[in-house]
This record gives structure tokens, sequence and C-alpha cells, in this order.
């Protein structure tokens, strides 16, 4: 979970590799019309983002085994929708990076539909994960195989890199 540009995609295709479970890219989880909106620069609203959050959650349900899914997740409200309705529990992975990196990033990428002037739409939208919730915070900003093994160790996962 988290912005854009946090690396959630990395970390999770990598997570999952270890885990060995499959990786879902919630970018390709998100209904055309909401594409369109922000490669527009128009960023998404809660009624945008419903359609989205149940594919989210529909694929963790689909996959019994386990499955890692990257999603923005920025609220609390989307993160209990995807819990509830996927009817499993769910551990959220957040890399968290500060403002400058995360821009670098952007500014950085190709042929992602998602424009680096939404991201401060999205930290203002952004509700870090509360200590009641099953969440893992790493630094967006470490090598992927670090983070892979912060989250290894906060599942009390015995795989290593």
């Amino acid at each position: 979970m988290g912005v854009s540009g946090c690396g959630k995609s990395t970390l999770g295709r990598d997570l999952a590799a270890v885990l060995g479970v499959p990786f879902v890219e919630g970018d390709a989880l998100h209904p055309p019309a909401n594409v369109a909106k922000m490669r527009a620069g128009i960023p998404l609203d809660d009624a945008d983002r419903r359609p989205f959050l149940e594919r989210v959650a529909d694929a963790i349900a689909a996959e019994p085994a386990g499955v890692v899914v990257s999603c923005s997740a920025l609220k609390r409200a989307y993160r209990d929708l995807i819990r509830t309705r996927a009817g499993r529990d769910v551990t959220f992975v957040w890399p968290h990076m500060d403002r400058a990196a995360l821009a670098a990033r952007l500014a950085a990428r190709r042929d992602h539909y998602m424009p680096a002037s939404l991201l401060d739409s999205q930290l203002a939208a952004l509700e870090p994960p509360a200590a009641d919730e099953a969440a893992i915070a790493v630094d967006g900003a470490a090598p992927t195989p670090a983070q892979v093994a912060l989250v290894l160790a906060a599942l009390d996962n015995p795989t290593t890199i």
C-alpha cells in the first residue's frame, strides 16, 4: 500500500516471488474510467476508488493459498473494505518515503498513467496505518531486498533472501 512511486509494485513482485505466491499488479485492476481520470491529472474520489478496491479484495479472496497485490489503499476505510470483502486476514505493507524522493521517482517514470501532478493529492489522502491495523511499515528508500527481509521478519517467516 502507499502513494504512487513508493515502490509497492517492485516490493510486491519480489515478496511474492520469495513467498512463492502470485503477484497481482493493482494498476491493472483499475476500471478504464479511473485510468482515464488519472491520465488527465484528475484525482480519484471515494466513489471512483470503490470498484477498484472491490477488485483488489476479490483478487485476494480468489487465492486461498496467498497472494500479494499492489494497491494504494490510502485510507483506513479503503483497507477496511478490502479486509471485509476479502473475508480473510490481510496484512498491508507500507513502503513510505518523503515527498522529495517520491517526486523524483515519479519524474523519472515513463509509460505510466499516473502523473506526478497527483502526488500531493495522494499524500493529502494518505492515512498511515494505525497501530491496531495489520500493517508493516518499511523504508521505501531502502534496497528492495532489505525491504523484503524486513517484511519476512515481521511476518515471522523463516524464508530469507
